[in-house]
């Protein structure tokens, strides 16, 4: 079994996601905090990657969209994926996680 670890690193200019949960992005904006084109970020929404907020045909992006979205970028990219398995793999992973944190609070009651 293969272990996938993934490791954020931040240029310079760049604010981490974290700092930016509070922040509301429109489509375009959100794009070029993730350095991809809008249309890319619609593929992603309508895959189910990233969850679906409009409002008057308005998207509206959190701060915690944009490490989903270049974790998705990084899986498509390294991995040569489509977004459908993009999709699967953000999911699994997801789920790992989860799992991990259960597994962790019961093996520390």
């Amino acid at each position: 079994m293969t272990t996938i670890q993934y490791k954020e690193s931040y240029t310079q200019g760049f604010i981490p996601p974290e700092i930016m949960d509070d922040y509301q992005f429109d489509l375009k904006n959100f794009a070029q905090a993730c350095g991809q084109s809008p249309e890319w970020v619609m593929q992603l929404i309508e895959h189910g990657i990233l969850p679906h907020r409009s409002s008057n045909h308005t998207y509206h992006f959190l701060g915690e969209d944009i490490s989903r979205a270049q974790r998705a970028y990084r899986l498509q990219r390294d991995f040569d994926a489509s977004f459908s398995a993009v999709a699967m793999m953000l999911d699994l992973i997801d789920e790992v996680q989860q799992l991990r944190r259960e597994v962790k609070h019961l093996h520390f009651k």
